[in-house]
C-alpha cells in the first residue's frame, strides 16, 4: 500500500510540474508572440515625461483643443469614465474647487476613456465646470509616461505653471491631498484648497 501511495503522489507531482511547465512556455510565446505592444510599453515606461505633453483632444462639441491652451496656469488633467465609481465620486469635489480657484490660476480638465455619447449624457446629468476632451490612443500613451503604469482610472497628473509635471495618481485624490499639491502652486494670496470635502 505504501508503495502504491508513493508511486501516485510521485505521478501527482510530476503531472503538476510538467503542466506548470507548459503552462509557463505558452505564457512565454504568448508574451513574445505580443513582443510589439510590450516592447512599446517598455519603451514608454523608460521615457518617463516631466513636462506636459503636446496634444490636440476634440472636446464635446467636436472642437480641437490643445494641450497650451492652459499655458501659464495650474493644470490639473484628470483622465476618467463615466463607468468608473471612484472617478465620478471625486468629479464633485473638482467641480467646486475649480469654482473656487478659478481666479488664482488653477484649471481642472477631464480627459474621458469613453464615448462622447456617454459623457454628453453624465454632463447633462451631472454639470461639469470645466472642460472635458475625449482621450485617444495617443494620450492614453501620454497618461503611461506620465506615471499611469497601470493604465487605470482614474488617473490624475498636475503641471504648475512652467508646464512641468509636479504630481501623478492613480486613484481617488481626497481634498485633503488636493489641498497638499495645489496650495503650494497658488499665489500668495487668494483662495486656498480646503483640506475637508
Amino acid at each position: 500500500m505504501k508503495a502504491l501511495k508513493v508511486i501516485l503522489v510521485t505521478a501527482l507531482a510530476g503531472g503538476i510540474s510538467i503542466g506548470t511547465a507548459i503552462i509557463g512556455q505558452r505564457w512565454v510565446e504568448f508574451e513574445n508572440a505580443d513582443s510589439g505592444r510590450d516592447t512599446e510599453r517598455f519603451e514608454l515606461q523608460a521615457e518617463s515625461l516631466q513636462t506636459l505633453p503636446d496634444f490636440r483632444l476634440t472636446d464635446l462639441e467636436g472642437r480641437e483643443v490643445a494641450s497650451n491652451a492652459w499655458a501659464g496656469k495650474v493644470l490639473v488633467l484628470n483622465f476618467w469614465a463615466t463607468w468608473c465609481p471612484p472617478c465620478l465620486s471625486e468629479i464633485p469635489r473638482f467641480v467646486e474647487i475649480q469654482e473656487r480657484l478659478r481666479e488664482s490660476g488653477v484649471q481642472f480638465v477631464g480627459i474621458a476613456v469613453d464615448q462622447v455619447e456617454d459623457v454628453r449624457a453624465f454632463v447633462a446629468e451631472q454639470p461639469v465646470n470645466y472642460p472635458l476632451l475625449i482621450a485617444t490612443p495617443e494620450v492614453l500613451k501620454f497618461s503611461v509616461q506620465l506615471g499611469n503604469r497601470l493604465e487605470v482610472l482614474p488617473f490624475t497628473v498636475i503641471f504648475d505653471r512652467h508646464g512641468r509635471r509636479v504630481h501623478g495618481q492613480i486613484g481617488e485624490l481626497s481634498a485633503e491631498e488636493l489641498a497638499e499639491l495645489l496650495n503650494p502652486l497658488l499665489v500668495r494670496e487668494g483662495p486656498r484648497v480646503s483640506r475637508t470635502p
